[in-house]
């Protein structure tokens, strides 16, 4: 389901997946044709979900990212691996240990070395961290988490993100932004994004 929230002159369009070809996708778009302001912005809803644009303009936001390098049949190890062709989707990654593994991911991602891929290399005690965002907040998370999604907010105007960090020696990097089900949203999340639809975000 996709809601559209007016707020400060502006059309806040709130669904779970942004992606090209996308219902919401066409909105923001339609309203980008009519002059209309709108956000999240066409550019941007493309841009967050292509892990190493994404990272490219939080890292220019102020936000602390991942290393990231593409390739097409190897990668080092541990690493988080990520498919970089049409029908991937950042919240589709993998977590690489062991080089067997490594294999088996990169030929499912590649398509069998038809597509690239990217890859961010671990440290052994990093762990992955999957925080919801809804205009830039994230209850009961960090302050230091706090502070990068509203960074992340003000570069990409995504009213609902999923936000992948690497957590390593209690500092976090961006992974990734990736779609947000609202399943997967914790109760105090669904309470602040009802606010927010009830324009009763200040409360």
């Amino acid at each position: 389901m996709t809601y559209l929230l007016r707020r400060d002159g502006c059309t806040h369009v709130i669904s779970e997946n942004y992606s090209y070809k996308t219902e919401p996708y066409y909105l923001i778009l339609s309203r980008e044709l009519n002059s209309e302001p709108v956000a999240p912005d066409s550019r941007s809803v493309l841009d967050a979900y292509v892990v190493p644009v994404c990272l490219e303009r939080a890292s220019r936001a102020g936000v602390p990212v991942a290393e990231c390098l593409i390739s097409q049949s190897c990668g080092r190890i541990p690493a988080v691996f990520y498919g970089l062709n049409y029908f991937s989707c950042s919240s589709e990654f993998s977590v690489v240990r062991t080089p067997d593994a490594a294999k088996e991911v990169i030929r499912h991602i590649t398509n069998s070395g038809k597509y690239p891929f990217c890859f961010q290399p671990l440290d052994e005690n990093a762990t992955l961290v999957t925080v919801h965002a809804i205009f830039g907040k994230c209850p009961g998370h960090e302050q230091e988490v706090g502070d990068y999604s509203e960074l992340i907010y003000r570069e990409f105007r995504i009213p609902l993100v999923s936000m992948i960090f690497i957590k390593s020696d209690g500092t976090y990097r961006l992974s990734s932004l990736a779609p947000a089900r609202y399943s997967a949203l914790t109760p105090g999340e669904k309470s602040l994004l009802r606010a927010y639809l009830a324009h009763q975000e200040f409360l």
